[in-house]
């Protein structure tokens, strides 16, 4: 089995996780003109924005890959190193389990509070993989983007080899680090993907990045603006969670279906809906950050995949809610809702991911 294959499992197992422990059906078209959605422009099918622009944008229900998503002749190829990091190393996660077969339920008080009584300490064993760029000057601290649920993105490293040497973006290291497994509640994967707080970036910075320098033998920039996170599903909430707390640690976020939903655990009174709560309630009452945010969603995203009645599971109006939250803040962002498009869809992703690339990067300019 090649590493692209078996990334392509790994994601539908990864991403598929929270709709095959649902058993809901599937969820329903929306459409993308429905009230209290954002207002946005409708692209012709088979076309997509332009990295120079900002706001809504509807696009599909045709997604052919774009041409930077194969690998080209006569581009340079990055170099991948990989290494593995054991639960008993971490002093931040030393690791969680909610054993198989098992979810939770809702308070009976509190529908949006779900009870666990099967998570317990458990261990893991995480993989990394990293992207050096042949142009990468040894020596010399480079941006780079960090990615959820790895431990391998082949699409990603060949659309940067692609992007990079067409000058598109600038040189940059990719990390792409695997969870500590499981999904939502109770698992570890949920602990460091759906926590409303810092502790993640904080992991990433203090155990994952040093080995990233040592492994690789690259230096990591310490500039915000040089630094950008991505992820999908919970993935994606992680990626704009580690940029919402730590703003002094990255200004750039790509999203696909992100899991802004109430899906974080143990319960905190503080952020009672979760990722919900960016939208609701933080978001508008907060300053605006130095944030850059890239956003997918798609007409057929999740809808409700637990025994949560809480309304806080729709994850393309989750998604809605942010890009409105975004706008109503002036933040500077892009939000694409995809028709004919699942959680996370392959198809999207492979259409819109180099533009995306471009957009985020698309106003860096390295410190001096």
């Amino acid at each position: 089995m090649n590493g692209a294959v078996a990334f392509g499992i790994l994601l539908n197992l990864i991403w598929g996780a929270n709709t095959a422990m649902a058993q809901q059906p599937s969820p329903p078209v929306r459409d993308p003109h429905s009230p209290g959605y954002v207002k946005a422009t409708e692209l012709p099918d088979g076309t997509i924005p332009t990295p120079d622009q900002y706001g809504n944008f509807i696009i599909g229900p045709t997604h052919d890959a774009a041409p930077e998503m194969t690998v080209q002749p006569n581009v340079p190829q990055g170099e991948i190193f990989r290494f593995i990091m054991e639960s008993k190393d971490s002093k931040i996660f030393p690791g969680i389990i909610r054993d198989r077969n098992t979810f939770g339920k809702p308070d009976s008080t509190n529908p949006a509070k779900l009870i666990v009584t099967t998570s317990h300490p458990g261990t893991y064993t995480r993989h990394v993989s990293v992207y050096v760029p042949k142009q990468y000057v040894p020596g010399t601290p480079a941006p780079f983007i960090v990615g959820a649920d790895g431990p391998n993105d082949p699409a990603l490293f060949t659309v940067l080899d692609n992007l990079i040497a067409a000058g598109k973006v600038p040189p940059m290291i990719a990390i792409s680090i695997q969870s500590g497994g499981g999904d939502a509640q109770g698992s570890e994967r949920g602990l460091e993907y759906d926590t409303m707080n810092g502790l993640y970036a904080e992991y990433v910075e203090k155990e994952v990045l040093p080995l990233v320098e040592s492994t690789a033998n690259v230096k990591l920039t310490k500039d915000p603006d040089g630094r950008a996170t991505t992820g999908g599903s919970s993935g994606g909430s992680c990626a704009f969670i580690m940029a919402w707390y730590h703003p002094d640690l990255y200004h750039r976020v790509l999203t696909y279906s992100g899991t802004y939903v109430n899906q974080q655990w143990p319960y905190n009174p503080e952020t009672p809906g979760g990722a919900w709560e960016f939208a609701k309630s933080i978001i508008p009452k907060s300053r605006v950050k130095p944030l850059r945010i890239w956003m997918e969603t798609g007409d057929k995203d999740l809808l409700n995949p637990n025994a949560m009645r809480d309304d806080m599971h729709d994850w393309a109006l989750a998604n809605e809610n942010m890009a409105k939250a975004l706008a109503n803040k002036k933040y500077k962002y892009q939000f694409i809702f995809a028709r004919n498009a699942g959680h996370v869809d392959g198809k999207v992703r492979r259409q819109t991911l180099p533009e995306a690339l471009e957009w985020l990067w698309k106003d860096y300019k390295p410190k001096k």
